[in-house]
């Protein structure tokens, strides 16, 4: 397994970092197991969580399965979204208040059933919200140990600097790690997110290499999607997202150029994140074993400037497959009209 600095911090993960999203969900407890265990065995030490999965049932199954090897692991988790359930009011039960934040630290330390994870991340921003209170809330969580680094995620980059520029000023250490929804499919984080870390410092820990299954092949242009997938169970976000005409012929045409290399089209998307210098690890969450084995030749893939040349032509570098495509989950400003 290749270790590679996070950042400029001194902390080495793997290349590949596991993502347990699946686990309480789609994955249950001995599969989820068996997974754990070939990573360990890998010598993968990177591993990624998140309050919010399964409503805290991904938190709860991994603790259990690395309380034995605890140390071993670089363990990640995540907080901000909404843990309020279905029908529930409580306004508190999400977002960034002082309140919330130290008690969710809390309950997920509880779930993990360990003293602190290594990594904590905010989740994800909110349009407007005020930045100052959730740095002092994570400054208190540094001081007692609860948490040894943080980081953001889904996060622009004009608010990492932000959030750089306010941790100095309140005396407390800045984020080591930004997570990003990038693939080659997805190229937009390019042209702030990723500058933004390389010249703060921060490691980048990319999400979804394959485009949600996207970039797997198995959903073929003007097609409907088999009912046992992701996006024949009408998977909200991905056909917000990734379901898109352009991107399937996209992928249809680097699965050819990917298996004429002797490597699946998924494990050559994997493999263009890493290609990238600003990228620290990438973050596999796969819902089987095989798939979770599936992802371990993208790291010693010998990436070529014919492939940098293919994946340039087919999406531009800081362009998304689709022209003019923005995520409606993370809208941009309105444009400001002179009155």
């Amino acid at each position: 397994m290749q270790y590679r600095a996070l950042g400029k911090s001194n902390l080495q993960v793997s290349a590949l970092c596991l993502g347990t999203m699946m686990f309480g969900d789609q994955t249950a407890q001995d599969e989820a197991a068996a997974i754990v265990a070939d990573a360990h065995a890998q010598g993968i030490n990177y591993i990624d969580t998140a309050d919010v999965y399964t409503h805290g049932a991904s938190e709860r199954m991994l603790g259990g399965l690395i309380k034995a090897q605890r140390h071993d692991w670089v363990l990640a988790t995540k907080l901000g979204n909404s843990m309020a359930g279905s029908g529930d009011t409580r306004p508190n039960q999400g977002h960034y208040s002082r309140s919330w934040m130290l008690h969710e630290i809390d309950a997920s330390l509880h779930r993990l059933q360990t003293d602190y994870v290594d990594i904590l991340y905010m989740h994800r921003d909110f349009n407007g919200m005020d930045l100052e209170e959730p740095l002092r809330a994570l400054d208190a969580m540094l001081r007692a140990g609860k948490i040894r680094y943080w980081g953001v995620s889904n996060f622009r980059g004009w608010r990492i600097a932000e959030m750089v520029r306010m941790a100095a000023a309140l005396g407390m250490p800045g984020p080591v790690v930004c997570q990003p929804y990038y693939n080659l499919l997805n190229r937009m984080p390019e042209v702030e997110i990723l500058p933004a870390c390389a010249h703060y410092g921060i490691g980048v820990t990319s999400y979804s290499p394959i485009a949600r299954g996207v970039l797997t092949g198995k959903y073929l242009p003007g097609q409907a999607p088999a009912s046992d997938t992701r996006a024949g169970r009408g998977d909200k976000r991905m056909a917000q997202t990734e379901f898109r005409e352009e991107s399937l012929q996209i992928t249809q045409q680097l699965k050819l150029h990917a298996e004429a290399r002797g490597i699946t089209v998924a494990q050559f998307a994997t493999a263009w994140v890493l290609a990238n210098a600003a990228v620290s690890s990438v973050i596999a969450g796969p819902r089987t074993l095989a798939q979770w084995q599936s992802y371990s030749p993208a790291v010693s893939y010998q990436w070529t400037a014919e492939d940098e040349a293919l994946v340039d032509s087919l999406v531009p570098a800081g362009h998304p497959s689709t022209p003019g495509f923005t995520d409606p989950a993370y809208p941009l400003h309105p444009r400001l009209k002179k009155v």
